[in-house]
C-alpha cells in the first residue's frame, strides 16, 4: 500500500513513460487518475503489448490502451476478499478506492499475502471499570475477561499484529497488576507494548498526555480494549493518510427501526404518516486516528474524552472526518453483549 503513489499516471502520459513508471515502481502496473484522484484506468505491461500489436505508437497516450474497467478493492474490504478477487481473476493487484472513487492505496499478491511492517503507535484504553458487567468484573478487568479461549484484549491485539503493527501502548487504571503480568513487554505476542497508568480516571482521551514525547511523527491509532472487530487498521489508516485530516473518527451505521406508525402534524391536523419507518445512524466505534499534532494537544494530567478533544480541534479549525467501516464490530459493555461475544468469536478470527 506504502509504493502505490509512485505508479499513479494521467491518461495523457505517453505509453513509453507508462512502461519506464511500471519498470522503476516494480509493481507491474500503473495506475491512471484524473486530476482529482479518481481511478479511471489501469495500465499493464499486458496493455501495452496489446496496444502496440493494435500498431499503437509509443508516443500515444495511455488513454488509449488503458484498462477503463479495472476490478477495484473497496476500502473496507478486507485482505482475504481482495486476495480472493485476485485468485479468482488472475491478478497480481488490486487499485483500492474509496465509495467516491478516488484513489486511496493498491493492494498486490505479494502483500495480500504478508503485512508490511507498520511504525504507527497503537494506544488501547484498559483501565475502566467495567461497572455493567459485575460480578464478572469484581475481580478482574474488563478488558482481560475471556472471550472464547483468551482474555478479549489478547484478541485485539493479536488483530493488530496481523496487520503488521508492532508498538503498542496500554493505558490502565483498574486492576493494572492483572494485565502486566499477562502480556509482559509484548515480546511473546510478537510486538512491544508499554504501560502508562491513569492515577485517577482521564476520560477517553485524558491518557494520551501521558504518552512519551518521543513517539514517531506517525499517525496513532487509539480505541477501547473492550471491543471485538474485524475492522482492517490498515485501510483505516491508509484513508486517515490520504485524506489530510487531523483526526479520523471510526464509524459505523446504526439502523433502527420504529415498531410503530409515525404521525406527522401541523396545527392538530396529519400531513404525513409512516408505517413503521426506519433510522440509520453513523455511530462512534471508538476506534480512531490521530495526527501527531492532535495527539501533542493533550497535556499531562487533562482529563478529557474523545468526542470533546475532537470538537476542540473542529473550533480551532482543524479538519476531523470519518472512516465508515461495514466490518463486524462488538463494543462489550453489558452482560448480554458479553454473550453474544461468546458465541460470535467461534471462527471469527481464524
Amino acid at each position: 500500500m506504502s509504493d502505490w503513489k509512485s505508479v499513479v499516471i494521467n491518461a495523457k502520459t505517453t505509453i513509453r513513460e507508462a512502461m519506464r513508471v511500471i519498470d522503476r515502481g516494480a509493481l507491474r502496473i500503473a495506475l491512471v487518475c484524473d486530476s482529482e484522484n479518481r481511478l479511471i484506468g489501469t495500465v499493464t505491461d499486458g496493455d501495452i503489448r496489446r496496444g502496440l500489436l493494435l500498431d499503437r505508437n509509443m508516443e500515444d497516450q495511455v488513454f488509449c490502451i488503458m484498462n477503463s474497467k479495472p476490478r477495484t478493492a473497496g476500502i473496507n474490504d478486507s485482505r482475504e476478499q481482495s486476495l480472493k478477487v485476485m485468485d479468482r481473476n488472475g491478478l497480481l493487484s488490486l487499485p483500492v478506492v474509496d465509495d467516491q472513487g478516488y484513489l486511496v492505496g493498491l493492494e498486490t499478491l505479494h502483500q495480500a499475502l504478508q503485512y508490511p511492517r507498520k511504525d504507527n503507535p497503537v494506544f488501547i484504553m484498559a483501565g475502566g471499570f467495567g461497572t455493567r458487567l459485575r460480578p464478572l468484573t469484581d475481580h478482574c478487568p474488563k478488558p482481560m475477561l475471556r472471550v472464547g479461549d483468551k482474555p478479549m484484549l489478547e484478541h485485539l491485539i493479536n488483530r493488530f499484529v496481523r496487520l503488521g503493527f508492532h508498538d503498542f501502548y496500554i493505558s490502565t487504571h483498574y486492576m493494572p497488576d492483572q494485565i502486566h503480568s499477562y502480556f509482559g513487554n509484548g515480546t511473546q505476542f510478537g510486538c512491544s507494548i508499554d504501560y502508562v497508568h491513569e492515577e485517577k480516571p482521564l476520560g477517553t482521551g485524558g491518557a494520551l498526555g501521558l504518552l512519551p514525547k518521543n513517539l514517531p511523527k506517525k499517525p496513532l491509532i487509539l480505541m477501547n480494549g473492550d471491543v471485538l472487530t474485524r475492522v482492517d487498521f490498515t485501510h483505516l489508516l491508509a484513508h486517515h493518510q490520504q485524506s489530510g485530516v487531523d483526526a479520523t473518527m471510526c464509524t459505523r451505521e446504526l439502523e433502527h427501526q420504529v415498531p410503530f406508525g409515525v404521525i406527522e402534524t401541523k396545527n392538530n391536523l396529519i400531513t404525513d404518516m409512516v408505517e413503521k419507518p426506519t433510522f440509520r445512524y453513523q455511530i462512534n466505534t471508538g476506534i480512531y486516528v490521530l495526527s501527531p499534532e492532535c495527539v501533542a494537544s493533550v497535556s499531562e494530567g487533562t482529563c478529557i474524552d474523545m468526542p470533546t478533544l475532537l470538537e476542540h480541534r473542529i473550533a480551532q479549525g482543524k479538519k476531523v472526518g470519518i472512516f465508515r467501516s461495514h466490518d463486524y464490530w462488538l463494543d462489550i459493555g453489558r452482560m448480554s453483549d458479553y454473550q453474544k461475544a461468546q458465541e460470535d468469536i467461534k471462527g471469527l478470527f481464524n
